[in-house]
């Protein structure tokens, strides 16, 4: 039996109305169609499979690949009272057969899933068993190879229809191409099926692309102008680092992210950011996903993303609230070379994928025949140091071994630590009396952490460390000793990629590589990095560019991105420059670029030609990298 759905955003949400296409988007769910839902980045994506589950008898089954996402919507739906969980890479398997038990016998409304989970056999037998009534696909553009971020273990969706042949695909994207969207709907095989698209246009955004040789010092007067919070994405981890300190030294309030930061770090740097306390975050592309915050003003770029899709996502998360806001790319023509450098490196020859399988069995010293199903921590960095090799070469010759079925790489997963009582409460009660010595601490963890008998319940050492007045060693000394006696199952925290074989351990000269889908891959990225050199040069509105990339050719133009300023601009007079430049001026001596930026006629080279022209004519004059009036 249905419910009413705009009671459930009420009651859960707390809005009073649907955003543009959400209702109709979960009508057509609730009418048991196959859906294909494009929206972009902050539309709303969530509430779309969220309120027809809750609308429903049984469980949705959420597959994304953004682990921190994933976490993020089961806290915010727990918080909301609504019982939901999350299965993912570096779970043990009891604690997933805990989880997916209560997804057949409780009361959970939502199991998220990463796509890899479903290459397990147990996982599938018992989603079998499962009362599903909404499978909800996110990052749907993961299933196509025609995608910019095609990932292999997603193909596994398409063994969700054998097991619930009845029930809906909702399948999420914020960007998708034409061949894309028929791909999906293809690889999950719709029928019946319905897209459903809210346009890509983003009316109070306005890009910009700027070629610029001074990039850091472009960046800082554009976040000076604009003001607000912002984010800038560069292209490695020691680039978020120097060009956070670079913005510290200016006066700007701005700290810098990437994945490999620890867990807490990363977590305190966000909230910080979101709150406020931090006005710019430096990141790599791993920020972002999952992150809401409304009222960023800014996104820029320092260097061009490879594919517009990157772009479009990244860009997109400035202005959610509606109010105007800017997506900056600044580019020279380095970054041109190394993107090509980059696409290159991206598509290793097979017999250095070959060379990857052979040196990953020699690092986790794996026999032939051995490790089938074998899961294992891989750190990447210390990989490419012992045996002299590029990461991305590797890192993409693991994904052509992951599409040909032989390892699966995850990205890194950060868990808490975990404990779950082995023991039930007589048997601990007696345990307690026999060891006095542990009874305070067991009755402590009772009190802090209640449900520890049914499930694995996360745990913070530090902070029983505080409350029970121990030295942090003194904490884990005495979990492992009640995981030694098996009373408890503890288990410490970790943050690292896993690696899995898939099947055993082989000669690598006898691996099966597809040559073929790799020259296809090739073609593919190749065709969307030209799109975005296109795009860079492009004299056409900046707006418009992008959403004809994207299947929406009639649009008009923006009239605020950089394109359609110069095209709208008119020629200021002498009278207005001269104007302008007193009223610069007014403020004191400035440098030529500080001039340029406080003028307010005229676009950039027309400034930089009336000051060139006053230099030659004796009006202004330079000293010790000031330009004065001349008295």
């Amino acid at each position: 039996m249905q419910m009413d759905i705009l009671g459930i955003l009420r009651k859960y949400w707390g809005h009073g109305a649907f955003r543009p296409l959400q209702e109709t988007i979960i009508q057509s769910v609730l009418e048991g169609r196959d859906t294909l839902a494009l929206m972009p980045t902050g539309g709303g994506k969530s509430v779309c499979f969220q309120v027809p589950a809750m609308a429903q008898e049984g469980i949705c089954i959420v597959v994304t690949p953004l682990i921190a996402l994933m976490k993020d919507q089961v806290e915010n739906l727990k918080e909301r009272g609504i019982a939901a969980v999350a299965i993912y890479s570096g779970m043990r398997k009891r604690e997933v057969d805990i989880a997916l038990d209560n997804c057949i016998y409780g009361p959970i409304k939502f199991l998220y899933l990463s796509p890899e989970r479903l290459t397990s056999e147990l996982v599938r037998e018992r989603i079998r068993h499962m009362n599903v009534n909404l499978f909800a696909i996110d990052e749907a553009h993961c299933i196509s190879q025609w995608g910019y971020d095609f990932r292999p273990p997603y193909l596994q969706l398409s063994d969700l229809r054998e097991l619930h042949p009845d029930v809906p695909y909702l399948a999420l994207t914020a960007t998708a191409t034409p061949d894309v969207v028929t791909d999906i709907q293809e690889k999950l095989g719709f029928r019946n099926g319905v897209v459903l698209k809210k346009s890509f246009y983003r009316e109070n955004l306005a890009y910009m692309v700027l070629h610029e040789e001074d990039k850091q010092r472009r960046m800082l007067r554009i976040i000076r102008k604009l003001g607000g919070s912002g984010i800038v994405y560069v292209r490695n981890r020691r680039e978020t680092q120097e060009t956070a300190r670079f913005l510290v030294n200016e006066g700007i309030s701005a700290d810098f992210y990437h994945a490999g930061l620890p867990p807490e770090e990363r977590t305190a740097k966000q909230d910080n950011w979101k709150s406020g306390h931090t006005r710019v975050i430096v990141a790599t592309n791993a920020f972002g996903m999952g992150i809401d915050k409304a009222d960023v003003r800014f996104v820029i770029h320092l260097e061009p993303p490879d594919s517009l899709e990157a772009y479009y996502q990244e860009a997109g998360r400035a202005g959610r609230d509606g109010k105007k806001s800017h997506a900056v790319l600044l580019y020279q023509d380095g970054d041109l070379t190394q993107l090509k450098k980059n696409f290159e490196d991206s598509f290793p020859s097979v017999d250095d994928i070959r060379k990857v399988y052979q040196y990953l069995g020699n690092f986790f010293q794996l026999a032939y025949g051995a490790g089938e199903n074998l899961t294992l921590d891989f750190d990447i960095g210390e990989f490419c140091h012992r045996y002299g090799l590029e990461p991305i070469p590797v890192l993409n010759s693991l994904k052509f071994l992951e599409r040909d079925g032989w390892v699966l790489l995850t990205e890194s997963v950060y868990l808490p630590s975990r404990i779950k009582f082995e023991v039930q409460p007589d048997e601990l009660y007696k345990f307690q009396v026999e060891n006095q010595q542990l009874d305070s601490f067991i009755k402590m963890i009772l009190r802090a952490y209640g449900g520890a008998f049914d499930h694995y319940i996360p745990i913070r050492e530090q902070e029983l460390s505080r409350k029970f007045g121990l030295a942090y060693q003194g904490v884990i000394d005495r979990l492992l000793y009640l995981h030694k006696m098996q009373i408890i199952d503890y288990l410490p925290r970790t943050d690292s990629p896993q690696m899995q074989y898939l099947r055993p351990r082989m000669d690598s000269q006898h691996l099966y590589i597809d040559a073929s889908f790799i020259n296809i891959r090739k073609k593919i990225k190749e065709n969307k990095l030209q799109a975005v050199f296109d795009y860079l040069s492009s004299q056409r509105c900046r707006s418009q560019s992008l959403l004809a990339y994207f299947d929406e050719p009639e649009s008009a133009a923006c009239g605020e991105c950089d394109v359609c300023l110069r095209k709208n601009r008119k020629n200021p007079t002498d009278s207005e420059m001269k104007t302008a430049l007193d009223k610069a001026l007014s403020l004191g001596p400035l440098a030529l670029r500080d001039l340029v930026d406080h003028m307010d006629a005229g676009d950039e080279e027309q400034r930089l030609v009336f000051l060139r022209k006053c230099l030659d004519h004796g009006l202004l004059e330079e000293r010790d990298g000031l330009l004065y009036h001349v008295s």
